[in-house]
């Protein structure tokens, strides 16, 4: 599951491309994921996550410590 958050949960989400003359195609809509590497201070260790945009904004508003505990409450390693 590549385009997928740690965090957020954020998935693709699916879609039609409706062209000029309105033909439609199947498309799909990715979320913006990024890696990010974090330090984490209390095991003394760098983590690297794949966060969308919204995830990061994420782990800079409730901290990193916060935002690895919510990771591993939903079951994610990290």
């Amino acid at each position: 599951m590549s385009a997928h958050c740690q965090l957020t949960g954020a998935q693709p989400g699916f879609g039609n491309s409706i062209s000029h003359s309105h033909r439609r195609t199947s498309r799909r809509f990715d979320p913006n994921i990024q890696r990010k590497r974090y330090w984490l201070p209390s095991e003394g260790r760098h983590v690297r996550l794949r966060l969308s945009a919204r995830g990061v904004k994420t782990v800079d508003r409730i901290g990193i410590e916060a935002a690895v505990a919510r990771i591993r409450a939903k079951g994610g390693k990290v």
